[in-house]
């Protein structure tokens, strides 16, 4: 009973040293400028879309509706490599991380504090340009409803999922280097589809398209996150019709808890063996 009770007091004392870093990590990226600009630019987008609306064929809210979650995508994207990256980066040239290591806080508690207060920082970002997305839809007549919510959920998990990766990358290599490989990860990923048609077609049966679809079921399969306009059993799936179920955002959101913790797993086991002296 005695030692239930230790390993419970010992389990709540980790997770609070977590949501410590957590909320640190949090305040330290809502101060970021380069953070604060990168989601004007989204929301400028979504204005702009205003004005192609305006150019269109009563086809404003359409225009809207794609742009903003190309917007969200595009730039949540950016912001994932941007925080994900940068992860450890700053700790280092700051010194700070020489003095939290030797405290009574193990390194895998450090590791995911910190990917819990990207995780928070994340969901505030998505939600905040999500209601801005319904307030320009608001403003030409249509409704933001529950399409729009699945595509932004589904948008949200492929964000979490990519600073996973870049998690992975930096925690042994540089800012620049883990950018461009956790970048290089995402096209090849959104690009999954055209990559898989290309091995099973020309490449079928030879060296290479066997390669190619070994290394194509290990990467992480970014294309299923943003599936308007994609195929699915030969009916395209769009936010302005018949769209992906909430079943489908539940596997979509499992294979991003077990392909991310994955890498997080290797990321912390990576840091274990980070030297520090």
């Amino acid at each position: 009973m005695g030692t239930s009770s230790n390993g419970q007091r010992g389990l709540f004392a980790s997770f609070g040293r977590m949501w410590a870093i957590a909320l640190n990590t949090f305040r330290e990226a809502v101060r970021n400028k380069v953070l604060a600009i990168l989601v004007m630019f989204a929301v400028a987008l979504m204005a702009f879309s205003l004005v192609l609306g305006q150019l269109s064929l009563h086809e404003e809210v359409r225009i809207i509706k794609d742009l903003g979650l190309a917007g969200i995508s595009i730039f949540g994207v950016v912001i994932a490599l941007f925080l994900g990256v940068n992860l450890l980066s700053k700790e280092l040239d700051r010194k700070t991380v020489y003095a939290i290591i030797p405290k009574p806080l193990h390194r895998h508690e450090f590791l995911l504090g910190k990917y819990l207060g990207l995780l928070v920082t994340m969901v505030a970002l998505v939600a905040l340009m999500s209601v801005v997305l319904a307030g320009f839809l608001l403003m030409q007549g249509g409704r933001h409803g529950v399409l729009m919510v699945r595509a932004e959920i589904l948008i949200l998990l492929e964000l979490l999922l990519l600073m996973a990766v870049a998690m992975l990358f930096s925690s042994f290599s540089s800012p620049w280097l883990s950018a461009m490989f956790a970048g290089s990860l995402w096209v090849i990923g959104r690009n999954t589809a055209e990559l898989e048609a290309f091995a099973t077609g020309k490449l079928e049966g030879s060296a290479g398209g066997t390669v190619l679809e070994f290394v194509l079921d290990l990467l992480p399969d970014f294309r299923m996150f943003f599936v308007s306009g994609a195929n699915f059993d030969e009916t395209v799936v769009s936010v302005h019709g018949s769209f992906v179920s909430w079943a489908y955002v539940g596997s979509a959101a499992a294979y991003a808890a077990a392909y991310g913790g994955m890498c997080l797993l290797i990321a912390v086991l990576l840091f274990q063996r980070r030297d520090f002296t």
